[in-house]
């Protein structure tokens, strides 16, 4: 029995108080090693003369490029087959987009955050997480990869095949008219942004060690379900970049029509996520004056 009892005794030394979950785990940071990160500025001219800075555009351009070059190949490459069932189909293409950016989050992530979108560079912006410096910059370097990426596709595919498969721009499909489309936006852009707050937040990262490793499995997995649910709506943009990189190869009116909903709707949806996050998720209480 007395052997017991100090086997007992050691094992409370070791381990002297049960681990927190759900909701009791939340009202307990005080006790954790966690700090929250200062906001960014609004503007860091230090950061022009800074080689990490221009590195992390690089990252963001040729990550958007290699999202583009995989993507769009793989709508091209079912959008040629005869016959859905022949090809890799919807579900093909939602995977691909969702494995890429699960992929592409997990390279870059340590160079530049892993934005690869100016939707969520742009709610990150908004959240205090850059400078708008950065943010441009970001978001100049995912266009421009993403037109380098789609106009290597239209090298492959060749001028005739790419224009008449659509080149994977996006439009509104017919049976839907401009305010679905919209809304189809908006709706799937705070999913991904939204899920990239929550992945990403500092907070999460001190109490649970592992949120950091998982970060991009989350956020490649949205970007799979929001495609799965819209691509009938409008090929799915949720990423300006994507959008206007196949818009721009594509060149063709139907790829320019409805093109400012691919902007507007990211956009917005971007802006609702980061203010859900600020107000809900973070509780940064508003000082009245």
């Amino acid at each position: 029995m007395e052997g017991k009892e100090q086997d007992v005794s050691l094992g409370a030394n070791k381990f002297p108080e049960r681990q927190p979950i759900g909701t009791a785990a939340q009202t307990q940071d005080d006790g954790k090693d966690y700090k929250e990160p200062p906001p960014a500025p609004l503007f860091e001219p230090n950061e022009l003369t800074s080689w990490s800075f221009y590195r992390a555009g690089i990252a963001e351009f040729v990550a958007t490029f290699l999202f583009l070059y995989i993507t769009i190949l793989t709508v091209m490459g079912v959008n040629r087959s005869e016959s859905k069932c022949k090809s890799v189909g919807i579900q093909g293409i939602a995977w691909a987009f969702g494995g890429m950016i699960f992929a592409l989050v997990y390279c870059t992530a340590g160079i530049s955050g892993g934005h690869i979108n100016p939707a969520v560079t742009f709610g990150l912006f908004l959240a205090r997480k850059l400078s708008l410096t950065r943010a441009v910059f970001y978001m100049v370097m995912q266009c421009l990869g993403a037109i380098c990426g789609a106009g290597v596709v239209k090298g492959f595919e060749g001028k005739t095949l790419y224009g008449k498969y659509n080149g994977g721009a996006n439009f509104v499909n017919s049976g839907y008219t401009k305010g679905d489309g919209l809304g189809a936006e908006i709706v799937g852009t705070f999913v991904l942004v939204y899920t990239v707050f929550s992945a990403t937040d500092a907070k999460r990262s001190a109490r649970d060690s592992h949120v950091p490793i998982l970060a991009p499995l989350p956020i490649g997995f949205a970007v799979f379900l929001v495609r799965l649910a819209t691509i009938p709506i409008t090929g799915t943009g949720i990423n300006p970049a994507r959008s206007l990189g196949a818009a721009i190869i594509f060149n063709k009116d139907r790829g320019w029509n409805d093109h400012w909903i691919f902007w507007v709707g990211p956009f917005i949806g971007a802006g609702l996520a980061a203010l859900y996050h600020v107000v809900v998720i973070r509780a940064i209480p508003f000082k009245s004056k």
